[in-house]
């Protein structure tokens, strides 16, 4: 770490677990190194920090991607490797290990080694490791990392970054696009405010584009994209934080799956302010086999040959809470500061573009999904990344 010239940390969800985020951030400035994060580690830096490089892997980021796969040396924290948050293992789209040099840091040994080799393998806790590494440490000496062309490239691909995602995030469209909603649902929100997400789009949006500055503020589902997980996660973090603003954000097809909860708010009176992202189906699963299959069924939700919703403003007002509904990007910001200053449950619902050229979030990374035979070009492209997989 004292001689590496692009060091990176990788954090995962051991590092919230363990709240190292203070020494994550600590080693971080040491060493004038990025943080990239993974889906479950989002929040283990302040996303506003100079340092932070945004998330890893599939439906992440292009500047944490790029990043961490030009490490001279990567330090993991807390972090399993998954496919998810690897990009299946591809070579060089997240991660090049070798040549890239491994210190992996977790509390579990089982994890060290197991996908990538590792060069300093250390079990422990995350925290108290990253301790004795600041310590064992001491001062880096040389100046500021400021002053160094690898600070200059992390600012680079920062803002590379940044530029690429307003496209979708500052559209005026109408409909909206759902990253514009994202956006516009933040701006009403506190800094410390808690958002839990469970799959499909709105689980991808929220990880590229919400701005977490801390841990345990972005509670998901994770890889697994559990639909439903949404409102009776969000239910649990508000009876955990009672002080925090909490803010369940669904896509209408997840939030189907266990709206009745919203009878567990009322009864409570718990202000947890539900957002639904209304685009009329499961538009991720229908990219998904429009993708790899030629063609979506079922997940269209569709009446007379029209997109179908539920009204669910009255759904809302059945079920006795504050509830609205918006279709124009200017009125979502205080739609929801009514809804959070309303003092109980709230639910607003907000109609997003379910064209799936600006749905969902920007591609990154690569997932390793096996695609029929009979679907040549996409199936060449699939078995090209598979042969370029690191542990296979």
């Amino acid at each position: 770490l004292r001689t590496a010239a692009r060091p990176v940390i990788v954090a995962g969800g051991g590092a919230i677990t363990a709240d190292a985020s203070d020494a994550v951030t600590a080693l971080a400035e040491r060493l004038g190194a990025p943080v990239v994060t993974t889906w479950n580690g989002k929040g283990a830096i302040d996303e506003t920090h100079e340092l932070a490089a945004h998330t890893i892997g599939d439906t992440a980021s292009t500047c944490g991607n790029a990043l961490a796969a030009s490490a001279d040396v990567l330090l993991s924290v807390g972090n399993r490797f998954t496919d998810w948050s690897a990009s299946s293992w591809r070579r060089g789209v997240t991660f090049a290990i070798p040549p890239t040099r491994l210190i992996q840091l977790d509390i579990d040994p089982r994890e060290i080694g197991k996908n990538y080799p590792v060069e300093v393998p250390l079990v422990g806790d995350a925290r108290a490791g990253l301790e004795d590494l600041l310590a064992a440490l001491g001062s880096r000496g040389g100046g500021s990392y400021r002053e160094t062309a690898w600070f200059e490239e992390i600012q680079r691909r920062k803002a590379a970054w940044l530029d690429q995602i307003e496209v979708k995030s500052g559209s005026r469209a109408r409909p909206m696009t759902m990253a514009r909603a994202v956006r516009e649902v933040q701006a009403a929100t506190d800094p410390d405010a808690i958002v839990v997400t469970g799959a499909g789009l709105p689980q991808g949006m929220v990880k590229q584009r919400w701005v977490t500055r801390a841990p345990r503020t972005h509670l998901t589902s994770g890889g697994f994209s559990t639909m439903g997980f949404e409102l009776p996660a969000a239910i649990g973090a508000r009876l955990a934080r009672p002080d925090r603003q909490v803010l369940a954000i669904a896509g209408d097809g997840s939030f189907l799956q266990t709206m009745q909860e919203l009878a567990t708010v009322a009864m409570l009176d718990l202000p947890v302010c539900t957002v639904v992202l209304d685009n009329s189906g499961w538009i991720s699963i229908k990219g998904g086999q429009t993708t790899f299959f030629g063609r979506p069924a079922w997940t269209d939700f569709l009446r007379g040959g029209k997109p179908y919703s539920p009204d669910f403003r009255a759904i809302g007002d059945a079920f006795g809470i504050h509830s609205e509904l918006v279709d124009d990007p200017d009125d979502v910001c205080r739609a929801v500061r009514r809804a959070l200053a309303s003092g109980g449950p709230s639910l607003v619902t907000i109609r997003v573009d379910r064209d799936l050229a600006v749905a969902g979030p920007d591609k990154t990374g690569w997932w390793d999904v096996p695609v029929p035979e009979r679907h040549a070009e996409s199936r060449a492209e699939q078995l090209e990344g598979r042969a370029e997989e690191q542990h296979r």
